[in-house]
């Protein structure tokens, strides 16, 4: 008798060894994706240049202590700010920051309380009711020691704002607004914001401390003249 495997038995062990080989990639696949996931193991980077001719772009890990968290919390501030405060002059970038659906940032990133009243302002009414018969500007701009801690997750601001179109610019005002984060570490998020809100950090209180009034209710649409 003859030493050696019939072709049913033959098929029988490839069949085995492929059937095994599929089951360890699939458990390699299935593990490579559950650590890629973000919407349950989020990572936050930090992008950061160096001022030189060779320009260097490094980027890496956010090590998610104290000091990093109050610096992210802190861009995001600063982020929310300029969404919510600046302009320029095209009406699709407005309607797209400042809209309630899942592209406004200024929707995503705030509480229904804090949105609610960012629509009554007027200049949120001019761009989306309708469109101002002129082009212009506002810039939001940040000086020296522009953040205060006020108490956990609470922060003082400080920034100038003014608004300028092809015939004149308002003078600059001073701002300082306080800002509570609601920080939840257990919050789920959007697939929109995976990556503009990676920590689902929102403003739950919005107060103008000094300034007079909302930046966007500083009066440049209605004392300009045609």
């Amino acid at each position: 008798m003859q030493d050696r495997v019939e072709p049913p038995i033959l098929l029988s062990r490839l069949l085995t060894f492929t059937f095994v080989a599929m089951l360890v990639v699939l458990c390699a696949l299935v593990v490579t994706l559950y650590n890629m996931y973000p919407l349950n193991r989020p990572q936050v980077f930090f992008l950061t240049t160096s001022p030189k001719s060779d320009l260097q772009i490094l980027l890496y890990e956010m090590v998610p202590n104290d000091e990093n968290l109050n610096r992210y919390k802190r861009a995001f501030i600063r982020e929310y700010l300029k969404a919510r405060n600046e302009i320029v002059p095209n009406a699709n970038v407005m309607r797209t920051k400042w809209n309630n659906g899942i592209d406004g940032v200024v929707y995503e990133w705030s509480s229904q309380d804090v949105y609610n009243e960012f629509t009554k302002t007027n200049m949120w009414n001019a761009w989306m009711s309708g469109l101002p018969d002129f082009e212009f500007s506002c810039s939001v701009e940040f000086g020296n020691n522009a953040f205060e801690p006020y108490s956990e997750n609470v922060y003082l601001v400080n920034f100038y704002y003014f608004c300028s179109d092809s015939d004149r610019q308002m003078d600059k005002k001073e701002y300082k607004i306080r800002i509570k984060l609601d920080v939840d570490d257990s919050a789920t998020i959007k697939w929109s914001d995976r990556i503009n809100n990676p920590l689902g950090i929102r403003v739950s209180e919005y107060e103008i401390e000094s300034g007079n009034g909302d930046p966007l209710n500083t009066g440049y649409l209605e004392n300009t003249t045609e």
